[in-house]
Formats: structure tokens, sequence, C-alpha cells
């Protein structure tokens, strides 16, 4: 069962594509998170979300908020695509244990063997305060969605 708007976010420790460790709980107190479960790199529609990320939302760009990008790609791998795209965002690797994270959340697919397009914004508090997915892999979320979460914060 995915997190619920409400519950405290599950905290985890998972390496950026620099292969420097990454805790939710640190921003406790000092950032809210928008926290980006995505199926794989490199694939067509993950990286238009995540150009779209980048370049049309500056509200994620703000001194209170981190975002933070999970899929199961290695550390190695999240590193080509950025340094490929310009992501200067976190592309946290929730390779091993394979998907962990994304259980931890409820957005695992076990068929595929990985995230499901989930998102979760979390407050300075720790707890979530909106969560929106895409139906299927192949369909991006709705970008306006964004907005709408960030503007509860």
């Amino acid at each position: 069962m995915a997190v619920e708007v409400g519950q405290e976010a599950p905290d985890f420790e998972l390496r950026d594509q620099h292969g420097k460790p990454v805790r939710l709980s640190s921003f406790r107190g000092t950032k809210n998170v928008v926290l980006v479960f995505y199926p794989l790199a490199f694939s067509e529609v993950c990286s238009g979300e995540l150009y779209a990320l980048r370049d049309d939302f500056p509200e994620v760009d703000r001194d209170d908020v981190e975002l933070l990008t999970v899929s199961v790609d290695s550390s190695y791998a999240h590193r080509v695509w950025a340094d490929r795209e310009g992501f200067q965002f976190g592309l946290l690797s929730d390779f091993w244990p394979h998907g962990e994270v994304a259980r931890a959340y409820g957005v695992f697919n076990e068929a595929l063997g990985c995230a499901n397009r989930a998102s979760f914004l979390i407050d300075g508090g720790g707890k979530v305060v909106d969560t929106f997915a895409s139906g299927d892999l192949g369909t991006p979320r709705e970008a306006a969605r964004y907005e709408e979460a960030l503007a509860k914060l």
C-alpha cells in the first residue's frame, strides 16, 4: 500500500549520481522534499518528466525545496545521464537492495522490477502533504500537479 497524505514519510538513505549518501531525514526542519519515483533512466517518458522538472518548475529551485528523484538504476548510470542531460538535482539509486525504497513507499512494480511513476511532497516536518501518480508506466504524470502540490507548502 502506498504511503498516504498525513503519514510520516519513510526515512531512507540512498546514493546520488556522485556516490554521495543522501538521507531523507537530513532535510527535516530545513527543507520540503519533492520525491519523484520513475521507472528507468534514459527512457523517453522518464527523460521528459525530468526535463519538465528542470526547465518548467522554478518552484523546485526554491531555497526551501529539495528535489530528489529515485529509480532502480545504478549511481553510475545516473551519473552518465545527469552529465548528459544537465540534471543538477539528486538522482538517487534504489539499486540494492533492489527497489527497497520504492517498496517502502508502496510504488514498486514487482512484475517489471522498477518503480511506478509516483510523486510525494514531504513537508519540513517529514509528513506527506500530497501524492500523485501516473496510471501506467508509459504515461507521464500531469505537470500541473507539481504546481498544485507545491502550493500546499
